[in-house]
């Protein structure tokens, strides 16, 4: 019998994607940027990430579990500010020369994905432990 593989929820993979891809235009960019812009950008990528994961790693039994619900939706909401945040970051950085404006296209749209996946999983959430 084959292994069945754990799989990942989907706004995480592209949650990953898109920190994978900020990491990666942004290791070229200019010096006088890296400490300032760059490094908020990777960092809000990170953030995110981390929210994401411990959002989903809140166990929610059943709607009576209040305590976790509230906690499950901090991380979510926490998430959504980081990619807000990360978006105008990218904004600055492109504005400033920090980033391509293609560079900037594709963290908007990867970033809208993601929110897009976001809202999804919390509306879903919301349905599902309503009283």
């Amino acid at each position: 019998m084959k292994k069945r593989e754990e799989s990942e929820l989907l706004v995480i993979v592209k949650a990953k994607d898109l920190g994978n891809y900020i990491f990666t235009v942004t290791d070229k960019s200019p010096k006088k940027f890296r400490f300032s812009l760059i490094s908020r950008l990777q960092n809000l990528a990170l953030s995110m990430i981390e929210n994401l994961y411990r959002a989903n790693m809140v166990f929610v039994k059943d709607s009576k579990a209040i305590d976790k619900i509230e906690v499950r939706k901090k991380y979510q909401r926490e998430a959504y500010v980081d990619l807000k945040l990360l978006g105008y970051m990218a904004l600055m950085a492109k504005e400033q020369g920090g980033i391509l404006a293609k560079q900037y296209e594709q963290i908007s749209i990867r970033s809208t994905e993601v929110i897009r996946l976001l809202l999804a999983w919390s509306r879903s959430d919301q349905n599902r432990y309503k009283g």
